[in-house]
């Protein structure tokens, strides 16, 4: 069996708060293995969002060990952590997060330029037309729908061709529709690319989709289920 391409160990995630420290998330253990999808499920407050930061090193652990294709992440400092993210990691939020000056083509290029891609240009716009969005990329994220902003972070996340892709709630802020073509193209993207994907959803339909989905309830892993045979 190959190796985990990420892994959490005993991980630990206690913040400061108003009335002093708050443990959001208590000694969690998990292995993702390469190519595997994984949902990540439970009701609100339950510590998903926090677990997928810690995955992508997007947040700090205050214990225990996360690792990613063999890095420590938990041992990086902040341009290290920034820089493997870059080269090995696609994010996509449930709030879009685009810069509201650049077109879409320079929202999805500018990351590739600071990466060092010769042909950032060429790449955003074959992701953006592979997002359907090949007629907008001269947009600005103002000039587009909610569910054409996603599309233009899909691309933008996907670009970079990432070992992982992690996505917060992809669907959240958009209707049924926008959202079903959200998930189609998530999926698509990730056997496009054979990246491995780790989202964090309420939505069932999304979660059954998944190779494998776990179970949160107050910052512990309650479940962990396979949902369908491995083709």
């Amino acid at each position: 069996m190959a190796d985990p391409i990420l892994s959490l160990s005993e991980v630990t995630l206690t913040l400061a708060g108003n009335a002093g420290p708050v443990e959001i998330l208590h000694g969690i253990s998990l292995d993702v293995r390469p190519g595997e999808t994984l949902g990540l499920v439970g009701p609100s407050g339950s510590g998903k969002s926090s677990l997928l930061m810690l995955m992508g090193g997007l947040e700090r652990a205050s214990a225990g060990r996360v690792t990613a294709l063999g890095r420590d992440l938990t041992a990086m400092n902040e341009d290290q952590l920034a820089r493997f993210r870059r080269e090995h990691m696609g994010v996509v939020f449930q709030s879009f997060h685009l810069i509201p000056t650049m077109t879409a083509l320079e929202n999805v290029a500018t990351p590739l330029e600071l990466a060092g891609h010769r042909d950032a240009f060429e790449r955003a716009r074959d992701e953006l037309c592979a997002v359907g969005l090949g007629s907008r990329i001269d947009h600005y994220p103002s000039q587009m729908s909610g569910g054409e902003q996603q599309r233009v972070a899909l691309a933008r996340a996907a670009a970079p061709r990432p070992h992982l892709l992690l996505a917060d709630e992809p669907t959240g802020n958009l209707d049924g529709s926008n959202g079903a073509a959200i998930m189609e193209l998530l999926f698509g993207l990730r056997d496009r690319h054979g990246a491995t994907l780790v989202l964090v959803t309420h939505a069932a339909d999304l979660a059954a989709r998944c190779d494998r989905v776990i179970e949160l309830a107050d910052g512990r892993i309650s479940g962990d289920a396979a949902r369908r045979a491995a083709e």
